[in-house]
């Protein structure tokens, strides 16, 4: 794939998907809006939006930079173990980092005073939400990229925008399902 490196061809890839994302991610806040009164009565939750859409994205954004470099070596196809590879070890750090992530809402939440749920159920949450979130930017990033590929975009101008701002606003919705399922 033979990419044009300037301001133009970068800008013309990006900017139309920018603009979009910026509108779903009114969506995100709109969610965040109907779900204000829980989050509200249960401030370890409150701590835990943006620091599990955070990371659900960045483990997206890892992923999606592997598939570009992969991808642009010529040394990935869609349906080798480099794939798997990858996507399993995103789903592993998943595994790793929501526990402490959970640990850590309710301990700030505990060190505030707002801890009014309790700790196995905020870290069921936290799992959970990154653990589906987790899977959820695996297949996002795969299908970006692979879209990407297709269309002869550069996965590197495009991919981590769509995959980030998707983790956003999915992770919302994850957190608020997982949150009515467990609370």
């Amino acid at each position: 794939m033979t990419t044009a490196w300037t301001i133009r061809a970068i800008t013309r890839a990006t900017l139309p998907i920018l603009l979009v994302l910026t509108l779903v991610e009114l969506g995100s806040g709109l969610v965040l809006l109907g779900f204000e009164a829980t989050l509200l009565q249960y401030p370890s939750l409150l701590i835990l939006v943006p620091v599990v859409i955070g990371t659900a994205g960045n483990l997206g954004s890892v992923l999606a930079a592997r598939l570009s470099t992969a991808l642009h070596l010529g040394t990935l196809s869609f349906v080798d173990e480099t794939l798997l590879g990858n996507a399993l070890a995103t789903v592993a750090l998943a595994l790793t980092m929501f526990p402490a992530i959970g640990i850590g809402a309710w301990a700030l939440a505990a060190f505030t005073g707002g801890s009014r749920l309790p700790f196995v159920t905020v870290l069921l949450v936290s799992i959970t939400s990154g653990v589906v979130l987790a899977v959820i930017s695996v297949l996002v990033t795969v299908l970006v990229t692979y879209a990407a590929y297709r269309l002869r975009l550069d996965p590197d101008d495009v991919v981590i925008p769509i995959v980030t701002n998707t983790c956003d606003v999915l992770g919302v919705l994850v957190l608020f399902a997982v949150t009515q399922l467990l609370v």
